[in-house]
Order: structure tokens, then C-alpha cells, then sequence
């Protein structure tokens, strides 16, 4: 399905019908500011030529979306939705100009009902914010991604954001029981409702997580809550080397009988970079690798053998040293170095690639091996971690100083995606397709798949002016 799409440039007529539909105060084309909304966490050096957005618009209710959606449908310009900016696949960059939508003013929290356990929220709330509101009324919310201090729920429903728990709890898509959408033609309507059941008509809610902004723009969120448990501990084991790690993995659950919140993974370079970018020792910082077990429960009691039984397992499975965290001050200490190790990557080089891999569990050995040999074949340096439980391993290769290092780079990335393909892997966990990964799509996809997504993407917006130029490439 070969197709091209025109748009239209802002002009200032664009401009001043959107100033009278949402307020003069929630348009902008301050250069700064243009500059400032016109990219994500990927760097600009990733991409070839600029991309710049012509204006921006800052929405307080999902009527100003509306007018937005009718505006730019009639003109035909392009939108892109923008989050908080956290993404990791150029999906707010705007790949042709037009009208960057920030969320920013939509960000209330707008009722918790305790009743039928869900929070509805609009999509400019920092998802910490909501997992402080359940935790206030001793509820939990479980999406849980690592940029959770930062990132806004919508952007983390537009790309199905993993993160820590998906192991015990699932991505952030399991959490939504439903959706208030805008359309591409500025229709407002809404997808599922607080049932818990639903197959009356096709799962529109579920098919927007992930979507990435390219079907509709999310303006309220249902979600789903969980009782909050009263206790939890982590536990950091330290090993020497990454493939003793990995393998016991399997073994937590299999011989400990137990499925943790979260199961994450850190290799040695990971261990080091967060601990130079920190300035303190961090615990294990010299171990070839380590796991955070997180355990959950409300019996303190039945908790601590719990622990315990995994600690002795991970002795016995190689582990030199384990660290038990069970207050908040020391948990909060093991979390950060996780935290702290894509920052820490970004702060001390410029030239790499991040890549967002999963593959079947039991095949992550084998994936940690083969980014070893390639890029140990290539005289490069990579940095590897990420969730364990679920398969998604996040592995960045720093480019060489040479000035062909895009090119370096590149032929790493094939070498590692044909690896991820025979060992029955996928392109991206949670970070999304975006504009940084849709030519790779054909690797992944084959061309009926491929066909399927546009036709779906046309169904929803048949001139592609949400958010266009990411996903896939139209001119294949």
C-alpha cells in the first residue's frame, strides 16, 4: 500500500481561528518554545535533517482538542500529540511540521472511585502522581514505568509503557479499562467504561494503547486499581557475571515458588555508569551483574521467609552477595541505580544507539551472548539491562569517534536484529516504533501485517494527519 500524503503549512489565518477556539494564551510560536516541543529523549543527531514544529497549542479539556482536530482536519495540517517528552522513538517528533499538541494544562486528576476500584485522570498527570493518589486511600496503581517521576499517563498509554512490574501485573494497557478519545475529524467519544467484562463491538480501548498517537489523542483515562499490598522488600543480588544472573532467573519462580513485582537486570557497564553518574558507591557496583528482586505481600512474616528462601536461592544459583531493602530508605537506594543507568548513559556519551529488545524469557541468555560477541567483534563498548521477568532487554551500543559512526552503528543493529528474529524476538517492548525504528518495521512484519496497520490507521484517520511519519513507512 504505496501512498503519499500533502499538507498544508500554518498560516496565520490557522492561527488566529485557534487562538479564538482555545484561548490566545494556548497558542504559541515562540522559537524557544517551537525548539524546545519539537523532539523527545532521542537525540537530534539520530536523525537526518531538522524537524520542526510551525506551532504549538496547549489544550485545558478535551473540547479544545475537538476544535484543535476540526481545524486541522479541515486545512489538512499535521498534529502530533506530545506527553512529557520522555519517549525513546521519536514519536513527538514532528515529521512534518504542523501543530505540536502539549498536555501539559491536562492534568487533573478528576475522581478516584473506591468503589469500583479505578481512577480517572486526564492525560497530562505524571503517572507518580497517580500512584501517590491510590497509595493515599491504601489502593495500588501497577503501571509502574521507570520514568514514572517524569512521564505523563497519556504518553505512557500511546506507547504501552512496560517498566518494572509488567512480570506480576502486565504493561500499562492492562490497566486501562477505558478510554475518552478525540478523533482525527475533532469527533469526541469514548472507549469501554468501568465494566470489567466487555465484547459488545471490537476493543477500541486496547487497540489505542500502543497506538501512539496515530488513531486518536487521549483525553481521560480510566484505570484500574489493585489493593495495595502492606509490605514489600527487594532484594539485590550480586553475581559475577551475566549469564549466572540470567540464569536463575527462571529459577525465582520455577524452585521459589513465587512471581515478584518486578525481576530486573543490570550488567556490569550499566552498574558502573550509574554509580559515576550517582557520585556514590552503589550496592554491587562491582559485581558482573545483578538482579532486583521486589517481593510483595501483607504478612511481614510470611514476606520475610519469602526473602529469605530467595536469597538462599540466589547463593545457591551463584550469587556472591545479596542486599535486602525493606524500608523505604534503603529501597529507594537500590531503585535509583536502576533508574539512574539510561540518564547516565545519555549524560557521559553522544553517539549510540538505544535499543528496546525482547525475546522469548528462556532465549535471553542467548540475547546477552550474541550483543556480546557482535559488539566485542566491532570493538565497541554496550551497556545492557532491563527486565528480566518479561523478556525486554534494553541494550545501548556507543558509537566510535570515527565520523562514519552512524554507519558503524547500523551494521550492529542488523547484526543484533537478526539474532532477535531467529531467536523468535520483536523490535520493541514498550518504547514504541516512532519515527526512530518504522523502517525496521519490514524486518519484524511481514508486508500483510504491515498493509493491515495502514488500513486500520486509514480507518481512523483518513487523511493521516495524527501524528503521521511514524509506525510505518507509507511509501513502500
Amino acid at each position: 500500500m504505496g501512498l503519499s500524503f500533502s499538507y498544508n503549512r500554518v498560516d496565520q489565518e490557522t492561527v488566529s481561528l485557534l487562538k479564538s477556539a482555545i484561548g490566545k494564551n494556548n497558542v504559541s510560536s515562540d522559537e524557544e518554545k517551537l525548539l524546545s516541543y519539537s523532539h523527545d529523549e532521542v537525540p537530534s543527531s539520530a536523525y537526518e535533517g531538522t524537524h520542526m514544529a510551525e506551532l504549538l497549542v496547549f489544550p485545558e479539556t478535551a473540547g479544545h482538542v475537538s476544535e484543535i482536530m476540526k481545524i486541522a482536519s479541515a486545512k489538512r495540517i499535521p498534529v502530533t500529540p506530545r506527553g512529557a517528552g520522555t519517549g525513546l522513538s521519536g514519536g513527538a517528533l514532528p515529521a512534518f511540521g504542523g501543530i505540536v499538541m502539549s498536555f501539559e494544562k491536562m492534568n487533573r486528576i478528576i475522581e478516584l472511585d473506591e468503589k469500583n476500584l479505578t481512577i480517572t485522570v486526564e492525560p497530562g498527570v505524571v503517572t507518580s502522581e497517580i500512584s501517590k493518589m491510590a497509595a493515599a486511600h491504601d489502593l495500588l496503581y501497577a503501571g509502574d514505568p521507570c520514568s514514572g517521576d517524569a512521564s505523563f499517563i497519556g504518553g505512557n498509554i500511546a506507547e504501552n509503557a512496560g517498566g518494572n512490574k509488567v512480570v506480576k501485573y502486565g504493561a500499562t494497557g492492562a490497566q486501562v479499562l477505558a478510554l475518552e478519545v478525540v478523533l482525527a475529524d475533532g469527533t469526541i467519544t469514548w472507549f469501554g467504561g468501568k465494566r470489567r467484562k466487555d465484547v459488545t463491538g471490537l476493543d477500541f480501548t486496547h487497540l489505542m494503547a500502543g497506538s501512539e498517537g496515530t488513531l486518536a489523542i487521549i483525553t481521560k483515562a480510566v484505570l484500574k486499581l489493585l489493593p495495595l499490598p502492606r509490605h514489600s522488600a527487594d532484594l539485590l543480588a550480586a553475581f559475577p557475571d551475566p549469564e549466572t544472573a540470567i540464569a536463575f532467573v527462571p529459577q525465582i519462580i520455577k524452585k521459589g515458588g513465587i512471581v515478584p513485582a518486578s525481576i530486573e537486570f543490570m550488567d556490569q557497564k550499566a552498574l558502573s555508569l550509574a554509580e559515576k553518574y550517582l557520585n556514590y558507591p552503589v550496592p554491587a557496583g562491582e559485581a558482573g551483574a545483578a538482579l532486583i528482586i521486589q517481593l510483595e505481600g501483607n504478612d511481614p512474616e510470611i514476606l520475610e521467609k519469602e526473602y529469605e528462601k530467595i536469597g538462599n536461592l540466589s547463593k545457591e544459583n551463584g550469587a556472591y552477595e545479596v542486599y535486602v531493602a525493606d524500608t523505604r530508605t534503603t529501597k529507594e537506594r537500590i531503585w535509583q541505580v536502576r533508574k539512574a543507568i539510561p540518564e547516565a548513559t545519555s549524560f557521559f556519551y553522544s553517539r549510540y544507539t538505544k535499543e528496546d529488545l525482547v525475546v522469548p524469557t528462556d532465549r535471553v541468555p542467548d540475547l546477552l551472548g550474541k550483543i556480546r560477541d557482535i559488539c566485542s567483534a566491532a570493538n565497541l563498548e554496550w551497556v545492557t539491562y532491563g527486565h528480566a521477568g518479561d523478556g525486554n532487554m534494553h541494550c545501548t551500543v556507543i558509537g566510535p569517534p570515527a565520523d562514519n559512526w552512524h554507519e558503524v552503528l547500523r551494521g550492529v543493529q542488523e547484526k543484533i536484529y537478526s539474532a532477535v528474529i531467529e531467536m523468535g524476538g520483536t523490535l520493541s517492548g514498550e518504547h514504541g516504533i516512532g519515527f526512530k525504528r518504522k523502517s525496521d518495521m519490514k524486518l519484524f512484519l511481514d508486508r500483510k501485517q504491515i498493509e493491515l496497520i495502514k488500513r486500520v490507521k486509514l480507518a481512523f484517520d483518513p487523511d493521516n494527519i495524527l501524528n503521521p511519519g511514524k509506525m510505518v513507512e507509507w511509501d513502500q
